[in-house]
């Protein structure tokens, strides 16, 4: 079992030290990656369509600092020695395809092969009209066809790709990722046609849960993940070769009694068995939020799983 937390690419407490803190202190504490997530813009009017909240609203102001996440990246790549780069998640369309290609073999290349690119086709519409992406309503197939080039350009030298909205023809690529099969991809989204792009094209499926409307609670999550094993078996796939990674917030709430208490938030022990019910259905590695109100009580929270939480499950 492998476990990964995210950092405070955008908010208040977005920095550089703050960045580097945690990321040193995750991989001192044994935390296999770090993960950060991606916006590039946010515009001033959205529609309330934000699947994390029961509201539809985002949690997080625009005027705040949200830093690219692939920059983001190669600066912690230069803070760590061995933990594990993540995106939660990269969202291809808003990239020209090639060069997201690029600057992912290059951040696996200068760090060792340590890179992760979770994937995600978007949900908000207004930035994908901002940022001059292709259609909106095409995201899905973009994103299918933007995952075929960049295996084709991590592992030819010579790539040959011809699809509807990429084409790669008549150049050499390099550096090609250190990774030998090219970096993992892990699609994210709990949706329908999330899972069925995690089954067709990824490494790992990662849905984000016990959020808002994404509840995936145990027994939800075991169907999901049963689902997304026959579909993977009809895409000519071994189930096995498809992860699961559940991605969620965890906190250490002393106050709250069984009755009423969150799934993975609560005492060492209570968390540690939930961990265990998740793991029971099928859920391979974890990503979990430190939610705090500072970067103090962040580095504490993940301190504790470290020395508490942890070693009950391992």
């Amino acid at each position: 079992m492998q476990f990964g937390c995210t950092l405070p690419n955008r908010g208040e407490l977005t920095s550089a030290e703050n960045l580097k803190v945690m990321a040193q202190t995750a991989e001192k504490n044994g935390f296999d990656s770090i993960w950060v997530s991606d916006h590039i813009v946010i515009p001033t009017n959205i529609a309330p369509l934000y699947p994390y909240s029961d509201s539809g609203e985002m949690p997080f102001e625009g005027d705040t600092p949200y830093c690219e996440p692939l920059t983001t990246l190669a600066y912690l790549a230069g803070q760590t020695n061995s933990v594990r780069l993540g995106t939660h998640v990269l969202v291809l369309p808003y990239r020209n395809p090639v060069l997201a290609a690029k600057m992912a073999s290059t951040l696996d290349f200068l760090s060792g092969g340590r890179v992760i690119l979770g994937i995600g086709a978007g949900w908000m519409e207004e930035e994908f009209e901002a940022l001059d992406s292709p259609p909106f309503a095409d995201r899905g197939r973009v994103t299918d066809e933007y995952v075929a080039l960049f295996r084709e350009l991590w592992t030819n030298p010579f790539p040959e790709f011809k699809g509807r909205f990429a084409h790669a023809s008549g150049y050499n690529f390099s550096p090609r990722p250190v990774q030998q099969a090219g970096i993992p991809i892990w699609v994210g989204g709990h949706s329908g046609p999330a899972i069925r792009r995690a089954a067709k094209l990824g490494d790992a499926w990662l849905p984000i849960g016990l959020r808002g409307t994404a509840g995936l609670e145990p027994e939800e999550l075991k169907t999901k993940i049963q689902f997304l094993a026959s579909l993977t078996e009809k895409a000519g796939r071994d189930p096995a070769s498809v992860k699961t990674c559940f991605s969620t917030d965890l906190g250490f709430d002393y106050g709250s009694g069984n009755a009423d208490r969150r799934t993975l938030s609560g005492n060492p022990e209570q968390i540690a068995q939930d961990i265990r019910r998740y793991q029971e259905v099928g859920v391979e590695y974890f990503l979990f939020s430190y939610r705090s109100g500072s970067v103090t009580e962040a580095l504490e929270s993940m301190e504790q799983f470290a020395t508490e939480v942890k070693p009950l499950v391992a």
